[in-house]
């Protein structure tokens, strides 16, 4: 296949916006989230999750009971995240949130799993934003380094597995792999 180079336009950088881009709060909150989240959150410094759950909450997300945040997570908007009951959260996981994301109960993010709302619309000369909630629902497990994109809702008991990417919605009950990630098998719990 042949493409004629010279018909085609080009990428515009200079002419990118985030007008899309809704940050949570005021100025002066995103600031000190800015500054909380790189001191407590993103560090070894404070392995204490009960503190992180407290700051969370008080920068408006919802945050459920027997919550396990472990060192190193990155958290881009409060506001815009809601964890349910008794989930983990591992080490170097990053909430990119900039829109909503929703952790059902039981929901666990091994090390560094990536949770993507954003990206960009690549057949725009301005490589415009585009995003998309996500959603975890119960019992869901995003495996480490895996990485779910935006728009994407993991089914209860889905399992997607270390490494794997999320392009698409992932049913109930399923393991995942692979990149974009298909169902390998049923998840089977004893």
């Amino acid at each position: 296949m042949q493409i004629k180079i010279g018909l085609m336009r080009t990428t515009d950088l200079s002419a990118y916006h985030n007008s899309p881009y809704r940050p949570d709060g005021s100025r002066l909150k995103q600031i000190l989230w800015f500054y909380i989240n790189a001191l407590v959150f993103k560090t070894s410094l404070f392995p204490f999750s009960f503190i992180k759950v407290f700051l969370l909450r008080l920068f408006g997300a919802k945050v459920g009971i027997g919550v396990v945040i472990k060192p190193c997570v990155n958290i881009k908007q409060p506001g815009l995240l809601c964890i349910g009951n008794h989930c983990w959260l591992g080490e170097n996981v990053w909430i990119d949130n900039l829109v909503m994301v929703t952790l059902g109960n039981h929901v666990c993010l091994s090390q560094g799993a990536l949770l993507l709302t954003g990206s960009h619309n690549y057949k725009m000369p301005a490589f415009d934003l585009i995003t998309g909630r996500i959603v975890l629902e119960d019992g869901a497990w995003i495996g480490a380094g895996a990485i779910v994109n935006q728009g994407i809702t993991v089914s209860s008991h889905a399992v997607l597995s270390a490494g794997s990417v999320a392009t698409k919605d992932l049913g109930p009950y399923q393991v995942y792999q692979g990149n974009p990630a298909v169902a390998v098998r049923a998840r089977c719990i004893r």
